[in-house]
């Protein structure tokens, strides 16, 4: 399986319900940074798997309206716990959108899966990956 993968950032605050979540819970801020894979399992025409620059640029138009704002303020996110699992799912939703959608240049079919990854530290890190077949 070929993989390109393209990285961004985003500044967020958010809070948590449930006790497990200890000071995490009171509002606090978070700078995640997020990585893209998107996987094919043979090249197109070009010899590539997506166009790197097509790729970047849909990562940060799915960001862009996440970053900077509170999550705990936003209707999608309404009573729900904006982990980094749940954000990782939520960003494999909207990417998958655009590949169906072929904004990144292939036809939907000929990308077999995406794999977001979101970085909390250095040390942390989360990830959701699925086959969009």
């Amino acid at each position: 399986m070929f993989g390109v993968e393209v990285s961004d950032h985003i500044m967020v605050a958010h809070s948590f319900r449930g006790a497990v979540f200890g000071p995490a819970q009171r509002l606090h801020g978070a700078t995640f940074a997020v990585s893209a894979c998107f996987l094919a399992e043979r090249l197109d025409t070009n010899g590539i798997v997506v166009d790197i620059g097509r790729a970047q640029q849909v990562l940060q138009s799915t960001l862009e309206p996440l970053n900077y704002r509170n999550l705990d303020d936003l209707p999608q996110f309404k009573d729900v716990n904006t982990t980094t699992e749940f954000l990782a799912k939520y960003l494999f939703d909207r990417l998958a959108e655009a590949v169906r959608g072929g904004e990144l240049g292939r036809e939907p079919g000929e990308i077999a899966a995406i794999r977001i990854t979101i970085a909390e530290s250095p040390l942390a890190r989360a990830s959701y990956e699925a086959n969009l077949r």
